[in-house]
C-alpha cells in the first residue's frame, strides 16, 4: 500500500512504501537527465507529463511537478506505476551498487564533522519533508550543499538553509560561518 504525505513544497508530493524503494541510498533524477537514466521505472515515471523531478529513499518516493499539471491527475498515475512495480518486483526500484570513494580527504576533520552534523540531525529532518541534502564543500567558512527532491526549488528551503541547517552547523562546529545552497 502507498501512502501519500504533502510537503512544505506544494508542487512536491512524498509516496511511502512498505517495499524498499532504494537499498543504495538516496538518489535525484531530473528530467533533464532522463536519457541518462537507464533503470526503466524511472525513465517511465520521468516520461510522466508533469513530472520535474524524483527522488528516491529507502521508504519513499518523492515528486516534484510542474505547475501545468494537477496533482489529481498526476498522483493516481504515480500510485498506480508503483503498485504495478511491486506486484510484478520482488526487488527494490534501486539495488544496491558500489559507492564510489568520496572525493573528500578523510584527514580534514572539519568535513567529517559537518558530514556527521548532516548525516545525524539533519537529512532525517529533510527526508520527512521528502528531501535530501547533500554536502558539496567546504571552503573558508562556507559549506556548500545542495537540496535534493521536495526541498529543490521550495519556497521555504531558503529559511530552512538558513534558520536550519546553517544555525545547527554552526552551534556544532565552530569553523562554520555560513551555509550556501547551489543547484
Amino acid at each position: 500500500m502507498i501512502q501519500i504525505e504533502v510537503t512544505p513544497n506544494p508542487d512536491s508530493l512524498k509516496f511511502i512504501s512498505e517495499n524498499i524503494i532504494s537499498a543504495s541510498g538516496t538518489e535525484e533524477f531530473q528530467k533533464g537527465q532522463k536519457n541518462e537514466v537507464a533503470n526503466i521505472f524511472i525513465k517511465e515515471l520521468l516520461n510522466f507529463k508533469g513530472v520535474e523531478l524524483i527522488l528516491l529513499s529507502e521508504k519513499f518516493l518523492s515528486v516534484k511537478k510542474t505547475k501545468e499539471v494537477s496533482w489529481d491527475v498526476l498522483k493516481p498515475m504515480i500510485i498506480s506505476h508503483l503498485n504495478d512495480y511491486f506486484a510484478k518486483n520482488k526487488e527494490p526500484i534501486l539495488n544496491k551498487k558500489e559507492k564510489s570513494p568520496k572525493n573528500i580527504s578523510k584527514s580534514d576533520e572539519t568535513v567529517d564533522k559537518i558530514i556527521e552534523v548532516l548525516d545525524t540531525k539533519i537529512r532525517p529532518a529533510v527526508a520527512r519533508d521528502g528531501g535530501d541534502i547533500k554536502f558539496l564543500s567546504f571552503e573558508n567558512g562556507v559549506v556548500k550543499v545542495q537540496l535534493q527532491g521536495s526541498c529543490s526549488g521550495c519556497p521555504s528551503s531558503l529559511m530552512t538553509l538558513k534558520q536550519g541547517v546553517q544555525n545547527l552547523l554552526k552551534h556544532y562546529i565552530k569553523e562554520v560561518n555560513s551555509v550556501e545552497a547551489e543547484k
